[in-house]
Parts: C-alpha cells; sequence; structure tokens
C-alpha cells in the first residue's frame, strides 16, 4: 500500500469517525441494537435487486455516452459494466471518490480509449445526475411540508428548512457551472483559444532560459492541450439532442429504482411510516451529505444525513439510526460484491491500476491552432 492509498485510509477514517460519532450519539448503543435485530431483512432480496438492475442501466448509460462519439471505438455493455462496477467498489474502500479516476484507466487498458476521453464521460455522467438531484430536490421542497419552525442541533449546528434550501442552490450552481464549461469546451472557437492560451502560457516565464521555457512548453503545455482535446470528444454526446433525451430518460429510471430502494427496506424496518415522496426526500438529503467530505463508502456522513432527514418527517432518532445504518450496509454490500467479481472476470488489480502512465500528448496538438 502507498503512502497516498494509506493517507486516504487514515483521513476517510477519521471522518467517519467523527460523523458516526454525531450521528449516533444521541442513541443508545444497545437500543439501535436491538433495533436492528428487529428488522426484518427479508425485505434485503428485493432491494438488492433493485440496486443491481439501477447499477446495469448506469453501465448501459455510460455506455451509451461513450458510443455517442464516432471517433472512439464501440464499446460493448460489458466493457463499460466491469470498469463501472469496480469503480463503485473502490469508492466504498478509499476515500476522495477515487474510484472515478479508475473508470477511466480501466477503460483505457481495457478498450484503449484515451484517459481523458474516459474522464469526460465520466464528469457527463455526474453532470446528469446533479441536475436530475437537483430537479428532485425542487419537487420534493413543492410536493413534501417540512415546518419553517422545525429545527435539529448536529455538531453544533442548527439545520433546519433552509440548510437544505442553501444546500440545493449551492447543487444549482455546481451543475450550471458545468454545464456552461463543457459548453465552452464543445465551441471549436473557445477551444482554440483556451489551448493557444495554454500553448503561449510559458512564455510568461521570460525570466528563464528559452530552452527552459521550450521544455515547459512541451512537458506540461502540450499535453494539457491535448488533454482538453480529448476533453471535448468525450462530451461529444452534448452535441445530439436525441441522445441526450435517452440519457435523461436513463437517468430518470436509475434514480427512481434507486429510491424505490430505500423505499423497499422501510417495509423491513419497524416504527418508520413515511411516503414514497419522503423516502425520496431522505435519499436526496443523504446525496447532498455525501457530496460534501468523501470518506470511504460514505460511512458516517451517510448516517448523518440520513438521521437528520429522517427527523424532519417525524421519524424518532433511534428508528432513524437502525433504518439509516442498515439501509446504507444494503445499498453498499451488493456494488461491493459486484466489484470484486468485475475485478476478477477482468483481471484487474485496482492497488496497482495507478501506476499507468498519462496519456500521450496528440503530435498534432498546436499545428491545429
Amino acid at each position: 500500500m502507498n503512502r497516498k492509498t494509506a493517507a486516504s485510509l487514515v483521513f476517510g477514517s477519521a471522518v467517519s469517525a467523527a460523523a458516526f460519532y454525531f450521528a449516533f450519539r444521541n442513541v443508545p448503543f444497545d437500543d439501535l441494537m436491538a433495533y436492528l435485530r428487529r428488522i426484518n431483512y427479508w425485505w434485503v432480496v428485493p432491494a438488492a435487486v433493485g440496486i443491481m438492475a439501477a447499477f446495469l442501466l448506469r453501465a448501459l448509460r455510460w455506455q451509451y455516452i461513450l458510443n455517442s462519439n464516432p471517433a472512439v471505438k464501440t464499446v460493448e455493455f460489458a466493457g463499460a459494466y466491469h470498469p463501472l462496477m469496480i469503480g463503485f467498489m473502490m469508492n466504498s474502500l478509499l476515500a476522495g471518490r477515487v474510484g472515478e479516476v479508475a473508470r477511466p484507466l480501466i477503460l483505457r487498458r481495457q478498450e484503449k480509449i484515451p484517459f481523458s476521453t474516459g474522464f469526460a464521460t465520466v464528469a457527463v455522467e455526474r453532470i446528469f445526475d446533479v441536475c436530475l438531484m437537483v430537479a428532485l430536490f425542487i419537487l420534493v421542497m413543492a410536493t413534501v411540508t417540512i415546518s419553517p419552525q422545525l429545527e435539529i442541533e448536529f455538531r453544533g449546528f442548527i439545520l433546519d428548512r433552509d440548510i437544505l434550501v442553501q444546500l440545493g442552490r449551492n447543487m444549482t450552481v455546481l451543475a450550471l457551472a458545468a454545464l456552461i464549461f463543457i459548453v465552452m469546451i464543445c465551441i471549436r472557437s473557445v477551444r482554440r483559444r483556451i489551448n493557444r492560451m495554454i500553448l503561449e502560457a510559458p512564455a510568461l516565464l521570460f525570466f528563464t532560459s528559452k530552452r527552459f521555457r521550450s521544455a515547459v512548453r512541451e512537458r506540461v503545455s502540450r499535453p494539457i492541450a491535448g488533454m482538453v482535446d480529448n476533453l471535448e470528444s468525450g462530451f461529444a454526446l452534448m452535441r445530439n439532442p436525441i441522445r441526450i433525451a435517452g440519457c435523461i430518460g436513463l437517468t430518470v429510471l436509475i434514480w427512481a429504482l434507486q429510491a424505490l430502494t430505500f423505499y423497499l427496506v422501510m417495509f423491513g424496518a419497524p416504527g418508520i411510516d413515511i411516503t414514497f415522496m419522503e423516502m425520496t426526500a431522505v435519499m436526496i438529503i443523504i446525496c447532498f451529505f455525501i457530496a460534501l467530505p468523501s470518506v470511504p463508502g460514505y460511512w458516517g456522513i451517510w448516517e448523518a444525513g440520513g438521521v437528520f432527514a429522517m427527523q424532519l418527517f417525524g421519524v424518532p432518532a433511534k428508528e432513524a439510526a437502525g433504518f439509516t445504518l442498515a439501509n446504507h450496509a444494503v445499498q453498499m454490500f451488493p456494488v461491493f460484491i459486484a466489484g470484486i467479481i468485475s475485478a476478477w472476470i477482468i483481471g484487474i488489480n485496482v492497488i496497482t491500476v495507478y501506476k499507468e502512465e498519462p496519456d500521450p500528448a496528440p503530435a498534432e496538438v498546436g499545428n491545429k491552432l
């Protein structure tokens, strides 16, 4: 294990421990264990089926995005599914969402697709997810009643309806910023200006030797400019309205299935009786929480968000903590097992996947400017 991996585990474990403490500090441990024993875990079976169905749709969506670019070789379903499951499995082990970087690395090794192109398609996926989360949040806030007077103390802060509104605004700004960046990259004239600025940046080092500036241009500026071009090829989907509509449809199905799995687990959890829309709100609020500090498997952060969200709908702290902890395990373990199986099938060592060399800079970058 290298130092970065070890540091990631240590930092992530510390954040998880702190989040667990604040999520469960008001719940007696014996009561929590007693509640977990009362859960009817038969409901885990249909929930696990729904979870894996959602990930099959995620793989289908990624394949759809990858194959939207005529310059990229056609990727079969398995070629998208295995890297995706390995990436999500790694997110359950390490902090910093390293699985999002592992996916395009594995894709490059298996399908010979440039890393930056693959990474751009992952970014497109995330943009669809964030945009739908924002849309769901707006729908939830319009249809679910959350008292303006409700206040819940968490980690020294007062959490209320206004905090949720602010989180929604922040996610909206993030989605808009990402969309603007994609539009800029996809406009050829703008992309050329960006690349020209990157290639001319070494001239700012006028106080250094000409040889040094030339080396910076070849070893730094030109690879970055090549990455910009590869990113544009990864965003090719955004120029096709029909494919965009297809991805929107798949994204809606993915999140509907995800919300359904939360709801199914609830049927086995005693003392919890909230509507499907309220459970969808719980899922969205958890997603907002785990978008903050990224810890291995989101343990602790997930529970903190779940306990807070369920108390908004009148669920007592003990029931909220027990359900959230059990549901988190249900959501994570099938994905973890599927990721292990995928790594075994395609023969990927997840520890050494990051030792790949970076993409070479295309020779034509700079000549086109």
